[in-house]
Order: C-alpha cells, then structure tokens, then sequence
C-alpha cells in the first residue's frame, strides 16, 4: 500500500473507517482489517468505540508501531485545557500512550481557532499525538489553522465522494502540504455504484464498484480514504485496489459525477461550505 508523505506524517493512503461500529463488530473488524493488511485505523471521542478499537489493535497481534492510528476532538472540547483533557482520555480508552495523528472533529463557532490550534500544538509537543490536523475545515479555515500552528498540518479530514466538489479545499490542502482525507468515500454506495461511470469502469477492470470508487480516490495527489464497512466480507476487497489504475477517461468519467451534488454530513453546527 502507498502512503501519502504530509507535512511529515507518513498517511497510509487507504486507512479503515469506524464511524457507527460498536462493541463486538468494532473489535472484531479493527482486527480483521489489521489482519488484511491495512495499517491505518480511524476513529474518534464522539464514536464511543475507542475502547473496542483498541481492544481490536490489539487482538490483531501487531506492534503499536506497525498501526497509524488516527482519533478526533469533538468540537465542544476543543478549547485550551479541554482538548488536552480530551486527547487524554481518548488515549486511555484506546490503551495507548500516543496516537499517530489527532484531529480538531468540527471548526467551533464559538471556541477561538487560535485556542485550539495552540491546543493541538501543546498535545504534540507532549508527545500524545505525533501529527496533528483537522477536519470539516473550510478553505478559509485551512489557510488560518495553517498560519496559526506552530507544528505543520497533516490533513484536513473532510466529506469527499465523486458527487461532492471537494477541488478547493483539495487544492488550499495542498498549498499547505496537507493531505485531504476522504470520509464517506463511497457516498454510501447503491446510487454511486449504479452509475455507468462506475460501472463500466468495474466491469471492465474485473473489480466492484467500491474498488474502483476507491482507487478513484486513491490516485488523486495527496489524497487518503477511509471507508468503513461493518461486512467482514468487504474489508479485504475494500484493499485490493493496488493492482490496477483508471485511465485518465475512466477518472474524468467520475470526475464528471460532481454535476449531481451531493452532500451527506451537513448539520446546524457545520462551517459554511466552500462553494462549488
């Protein structure tokens, strides 16, 4: 598997999603995805699964090493004190002393951005966190985070699938060396999958439409997915997407399937998006 190289961090470019997995499920397909080969495992305070995450790392057997390991912050703790107490605790409930990388979850309407930065800041300085970054980041709040941290940015984690236009907040990523990090990378499937551009592309390269959504992500610059799946069935063919790349026609195909916009994670709390 390609890594992608961000401000420092070394992001392996596909990495297993956690979001809404629980309990049992949770551990289990954390080892389960540790045991196919992936290396980069996501979660965060507010999925109430650090727990089993951790117990899923460690089942599988592998050195701490060997895992990067990404949690988030959600917004109301992200104020000075706050975060640091929060990344604590998510430290604690994972079972480790540091994580690869911590995210600010959502931008806060009321929290200072300069607070949470030098939050994050310090929580690397301490060694609890080896990288730093955000999430759901405009690219305006890019640029500012980026201007206010002492210690590099190494992604912003944001909602990216071929129905949402994510080419601004990719390129104001990459402006500051960031790699974006793609949530709900198949924009929950059955639409997507359907699309002719998706499933001729499968059809002719002999893989499934979330292999080839997948290395549509994947073979962008910089750019990380994480998808998740709670169908033990579909972590090792989620990774397989190594041994093949879309033509620059089959990419434009999918390219084009931003002229239907959609977006999935909009809440009364989220930034203003970037216009398309």
């Amino acid at each position: 598997m390609h890594r992608v190289h961000a401000n420092g961090a070394e992001i392996p470019a596909l990495g297993f999603g956690t979001w809404t997995l629980k309990d049992a499920t949770a551990r289990d397909l954390v080892a389960a995805a540790l045991g196919a080969g992936y290396r980069h495992i996501d979660t965060a305070a507010m999925y109430e699964n650090e727990v089993d995450v951790g117990v899923g790392l460690r089942l599988s057997g592998l050195p701490r090493e060997d895992v990067f390991l990404t949690t988030k912050v959600w917004q109301s703790d992200i104020g000075p004190g706050d975060l640091q107490r929060s990344l604590a605790a998510s430290l604690d409930r994972l079972g480790t002393d540091y994580v690869d990388l911590v995210l600010i979850h959502w931008p806060s309407k009321t929290i200072p951005l300069a607070e949470s930065i030098a939050a994050l800041d310090e929580v690397r300085e301490r060694g609890m966190a080896r990288h730093i970054g955000v999430s759901n980041f405009t690219t305006a709040q890019v640029a500012e985070a980026a201007m206010l941290a002492r210690h590099p940015l190494a992604c912003n984690q944001v909602e990216h699938h071929p129905y949402l236009d994510q080419r601004k907040v990719a390129e104001a990523c990459r402006v500051e060396g960031m790699a974006l990090v793609s949530y709900c990378p198949l924009a929950r499937g059955e639409r997507l999958f359907a699309e002719p551009a998706v499933a001729e592309a499968a059809a002719r390269h002999g893989k499934s439409p979330a292999q080839v959504v997948l290395r549509w992500h994947v073979q962008q610059p910089d750019v990380v997915a994480i998808p998740r799946t709670s169908n033990p069935e579909r972590v090792p063919e989620n990774l397989a997407i190594f041994d093949f790349a879309l033509e620059p026609a089959e990419m434009e195909a999918l390219n084009a399937l931003r002229s239907k916009p959609m977006r999935i994670c909009d809440y009364d709390f989220s930034p203003v998006w970037d216009p398309a």
